[in-house]
């Protein structure tokens, strides 16, 4: 005789998934994140010591804060993956081999097209005005160093943003979102979004940041996310997103994000600010929406079956 299925308790309900014995992805996002932020203060007092002590200039605070970021994200990451999601780290999409290479570098080049996209449509309508390259005004060797500095912060950025965002808040939203309690089509979409808003919200508080530049990041975030989605790894959304900071800001002479770094090309743009995103960058910028349309086909076109085979 067929016995009849248990009732789950009120705290089973509440607190643990109804497909597995482990906790719903509401309470491990919580987890993580209450890690996440306590990993950061605590990594951060330690490293502030020689902070203050070498009184550091801008780049090397943004090396600082990457760094701190990288121990507190990373290790909150793999500890939530392997204790609370009871899944592997490599699972999340960060399989070693050599295809891994391969979408770094794909990601890397498609996000330099994109932004020489950015600044060819600039320059043709002249709201670009040139003034010359770094290694000519501050010397060859300074704009080596920096411009290899910068690569080196832009490289932590893409692999702590997107470990978090593309990472663990996607694929746990996308997993808790699901009616069934297993991944499908309505979890990965909703996922897709939110974590897509999420990181849109987490650039609010940038220099110079507005309710576009917001809008527009979460644009950013949606297409980042096909590139996941596209390949079920996250090395072409690292490779996306280091590219196209370094990229905007390093050598088109962007800001990134509100933030200043090193230009080896100089120039003012002086077009109007709601197409080129002024202090912010061009992610503040309606010159973003047709270029990530454009980097989107570029996706399609690298992550067809016969060119990754």
């Amino acid at each position: 005789m067929k016995k009849p299925p248990s009732k789950r308790s009120f705290f089973t309900k509440v607190f643990l998934s109804p497909s597995e014995h482990r906790l719903r992805a509401g309470w491990r996002l919580l987890i993580q994140t209450l890690l996440l932020l306590t990993l950061a203060v605590c990594i951060g007092i330690i490293l502030a010591i020689p902070s203050a002590i070498l009184n550091y200039n801008i780049d090397q605070e943004m090396l600082f804060y990457e760094v701190v970021l990288l121990f507190a994200i990373t290790l909150s990451v793999f500890l939530a993956r392997r204790f609370l999601d009871k899944r592997t780290f490599a699972s999340m999409g960060l399989v070693l081999k050599w295809q891994a290479l391969y979408d770094l570098l794909a990601g890397f080049v498609i996000a330099a097209l994109m932004m020489g996209v950015i600044y060819g449509l600039l320059w043709s309508l002249g709201w670009i005005h040139f003034e010359g390259y770094a290694w000519v005004s501050n010397g060859a060797v300074y704009a080596t160093g920096n411009a290899i500095l910068w690569l080196v912060i832009f490289i932590l950025t893409g692999w702590n943003e997107e470990l978090l965002n593309r990472g663990y808040y996607l694929q746990n939203l996308a997993d808790g979102l699901n009616p069934s309690g297993t991944a499908s089509r309505h979890g990965l979409i909703w996922g897709v979004i939110l974590s897509s808003v999420i990181f849109g919200v987490l650039h609010f508080g940038n220099p110079f940041a507005t309710w576009v530049s917001t809008g527009n990041i979460v644009l950013a975030g949606l297409f980042l996310a096909y590139a996941y989605v596209r390949t079920r790894q996250l090395w072409l959304s690292i490779g996306l997103h280091i590219g196209w900071n370094f990229f905007e800001g390093v050598v088109f002479g962007f800001p990134v994000s509100g933030i200043d770094t090193l230009h080896l090309i100089k120039h003012t743009v002086t077009g109007p600010e709601l197409w080129t995103g002024g202090y912010f960058g061009p992610e503040a910028g309606l010159i973003l929406i047709p270029v990530l349309a454009f980097g989107i086909v570029l996706i399609y076109l690298y992550t067809r079956p016969e060119i990754r085979e």
